[in-house]
């Protein structure tokens, strides 16, 4: 057989753990129907996994229409990824970007990614948050459009600087106006920017931390910015490090916030998530304290309910978020579970293995596709469905025949290439040059490796100067040589050319000649031995 078929089925997700409430009978058919109900209730039964990068995945974000997945890693890049063009035997990026590559001509460095998000208003546009002090906006595809500008870190009064100051660690889109987002950073400041303008933010928030020993200052960990679906006053609300939960509406104003919780977490611990529920009037804070808590906007005090939740202090980026719909709560565990909380105990509803022994560091429940997509430590991204319930997305890739492989493409098969190419994907150019089609990863990539002037990025690595377009087109040597005057000095040495000449010009000058029977025989003095031997005059000495 030519063709060998690559098969991948989707693998239901083996062990549920159903915990219950104590309410619920011990009866065995009671406990069977829960079963089916929770798996029902939940798109969970089946998953996907993407293994696009090198380290831990911090942030996940798809765009409103499910079509679009990109992803945020501490290995520096973010990966674009098109449910349509995957099958379940080509499941890969289509495109990496690192987006905090300054210009080409600049120092390389890199730096973690810790939010990524597209506008929920006008999804051709996506923010990300890199460990930076300047967050940028890119299109769809990648490319930087919008770079905000770095704050003057010498101005002692944050609100006369025009940008964040020090590293931002999280971000969020506007939920009513698409050109506005909001930063958090490390400075003590909330940041209000219009997308489409980086040389200025539009508001700064100042948090002043009362916090003894702090300055004044205190980093803000997380932010969040709420709107009621069916309209009503938007709310921006966001940690800090010294413990405090801020809330501020929406539209405005900044100077003071419309309430504070000072001792809503315990001090320098890292409250990585926050969210606000569709209805804007339940938060829910995961603290790096051990716990999960839920507060009411109206009654901005206490908490409602508090849970104990250990939380993976060592990633700042991983979240706690409301389900489409707010009648759930989702937050990744430290052991690996994707833990699914009834928001009014936020006792679970559903426990679910998705990386055991390596903590889920980010969870996004995407409305229209009703998929659950999990970030975690060991670089996987988890995609949960029901192929009953979700739509596009993964249900779309595991419908989908596999690829049709060449017999050569599989490495093991063939003996002496390390990369299995078929003759498939040899593609002979206009140029008649043979040249390996997209099917390999070099390939896909032909930049990578590389600077924009074409240099390889490795310094051990000599420039190899282009190539120009003589040296291309080799034209017919005997051509030149018979058909364009003067071509063979190409070739000769100039000197030796011109020395061919010289007993000719000695014998029988050209332009000399008339002179040659008249010209006089010079006489030079000789110079006698004891003048050459003398010196100059020596000058007398002063006395």
């Amino acid at each position: 057989g030519i063709t060998e078929e690559a098969t991948t089925e989707a693998t239901p997700v083996a062990e549920e753990e159903n915990q219950k409430n104590d309410s619920d009978s011990d009866d065995g058919s009671d406990d069977s129907d829960d079963d089916s109900d929770d798996e029902d209730e939940f798109p969970v039964s089946h998953e996907l996994v993407l293994k696009s990068h090198d380290r831990a995945v911090t942030t996940l974000t798809v765009d409103p229409a499910g079509s679009r997945l990109i992803t945020g890693s501490t290995d520096c890049t973010i990966k674009l990824h098109d449910f349509a063009s995957m099958t379940p035997s080509t499941i890969r990026a289509f495109k990496s970007v690192d987006p905090s590559a300054k210009k080409q001509s600049a120092a390389q460095e890199a730096h973690a990614v810790h939010y990524a998000a597209f506008n929920p208003l006008s999804p051709s546009y996506v923010m990300v948050v890199s460990a930076t002090p300047q967050p940028r906006i890119l299109s769809r595809d990648g490319d930087t459009i919008t770079e905000f500008v770095k704050g003057d870190m010498y101005l002692r009064d944050l609100h006369n600087t025009k940008g964040h100051i020090s590293e931002v660690t999280g971000g969020v889109w506007c939920p009513t106006d698409e050109n506005l987002c909001a930063t958090a950073g490390t400075d003590s400041t909330v940041r209000i920017w219009d997308a489409n303008v980086g040389r200025s933010q539009k508001e700064v928030i100042v948090h002043k931390s009362k916090m003894a020993g702090s300055a004044g200052r205190s980093k803000m960990t997380a932010v969040a910015w709420g709107s009621p679906k069916q309209g009503g006053p938007n709310v921006l609300v966001a940690a800090a490090l010294d413990g405090s939960l801020l809330m501020w509406s929406g539209n405005g104003p900044y100077t003071r916030p419309s309430a504070e919780i000072r001792d809503a977490h315990a001090k320098d611990t890292w409250t990585s998530g926050i969210d606000i529920s569709s209805d804007g009037r339940l938060v829910i804070t995961k603290g790096g304290d051990d716990t999960i808590k839920l507060w009411d906007t109206r009654k901005f005090k206490q908490p409602i309910t508090t849970v104990a939740h250990p939380s993976s202090t060592r990633y700042p980026s991983s979240n706690i978020i409301f389900s489409p719909t707010s009648a759930n709560v989702l937050t990744g565990s430290e052991t690996g579970h994707l833990h699914i909380l009834n928001p009014a105990t936020l006792k679970p509803e559903l426990v679910t293995p998705v990386t055991p022994g390596s903590p889920v560091i980010s969870v996004l429940w995407h409305e229209k596709m009703n998929q659950i997509i999990t970030g975690s430590a060991n670089a996987e991204t988890h995609v949960l469905y029901n192929p009953n319930m979700s739509t596009k997305g993964a249900a779309l890739i595991m419908s989908k025949a596999p690829k049709r492989r060449h017999i050569d493409d599989d490495p093991s098969l063939t003996m002496d290439l390390t990369q299995g190419i078929s003759g498939d994907s040899v593609v002979v150019g206009s140029n008649g040059v043979p040249h390996y089609s997209s099917s390999t990863w070099s390939a896909r990539h032909p930049t990578i490796g590389l600077t924009a002037s074409g240099r390889p990025r490795d310094p051990r690595r000599p420039h190899l100067p282009a190539q120009t377009p003589f040296a291309k087109s080799q034209p017919d040597e005997k051509h030149i040589r018979e058909n364009i005057p003067l071509s063979s000095m190409r070739d000769e040495d100039p000197r030796e050319a011109l020395l061919k000449y010289a007993d000719k010009a000695e014998k029988d000058p050209i332009f000399t000649k008339a002179w040659k029977e008249t010209q006089p025989t010079p006489i030079y003095r000789d110079i006698s031995d004891d003048e050459n031997e003398q010196g100059p005059d020596k000058k007398r000495a002063k006395r």
